[in-house]
């Protein structure tokens, strides 16, 4: 490797160190929403150079995770019940492609991994925590997507759902109400992969799940 190839290398080595830092920090909410994202001071908390964490920034703002805003710079995005709605749709209609194209690759052994997980959520109403509620929703979800053949389809899905997570207000606190008839959804889902419904109808049915969501969501903002 030559002198040029291997400054590159050690410069996407260090962009690629800075995002995942970067990233970890506002996913656990070190960086919380609205946080300012100085080149500078990060350089000093991390021991990197700007240039690397400036392409870190860049690829976080293309996450949705970054923003920049007129005379403030990079920030930590911020809570934004129209963006929820919009990762909802979005995820409305990657969750049902790739839920009726897992269904066909799952055991009777994996949907009851799947049924274990939706049960936990059942006992999961009786005391009530969003946050918790929403780990495990993703979860149920994530361990369809287990399945999922298409491995660029699963990684806009963690994308999508980074969108979500980052904000650290989960949907359930603004729609508690959604959180049984999700359970309940979700046995539907399973029913449909057990009995080997067609992909259509999964497809369907797991898509109209998250617009469910998503319209709980719009209706409870626009409620006086």
């Amino acid at each position: 490797m030559s002198t040029t190839e291997k400054r590159t290398a050690a410069k996407g080595s260090k962009a690629e160190l800075s995002y995942d830092l970067l990233r970890s920090r506002i996913l656990d909410g070190t960086y919380g929403p609205g946080y300012r994202l100085v080149l500078s001071q990060l350089a000093r908390e991390t021991g990197v150079s700007t240039i690397p964490l400036r392409e870190a920034l860049r690829r976080l703002q293309s996450d949705g995770l970054v923003e920049v805003v007129r005379n403030i710079g990079a920030r930590v995005a911020v809570f934004d019940a129209t963006q929820v709605e919009h990762s909802l749709q979005v995820l409305a209609r990657l969750e049902g492609y790739a839920t009726a194209i897992s269904a066909a690759h799952m055991s009777a052994t994996d949907v009851e991994r799947s049924r274990q997980v939706n049960a936990r959520m059942t006992t999961a109403l009786e005391d009530f925590d969003p946050t918790a509620f929403t780990a495990l929703n993703r979860e149920f979800h994530f361990s369809l997507y287990a399945h999922c053949p298409d491995a660029h389809l699963v990684a806009l899905l963690e994308a999508e759902w980074a969108r979500l997570d980052h904000m650290r207000r989960s949907t359930f606190s603004y729609v508690p109400g959604r959180a049984r008839r999700s359970v309940a959804e979700h046995e539907r889902m399973l029913e449909l992969i057990e009995t080997g419904a067609p992909p259509q109808e999964i497809e369907q049915i797991a898509c109209a799940h998250k617009i469910a969501t998503a319209d709980a969501l719009r209706q409870s903002q626009a409620a006086p």
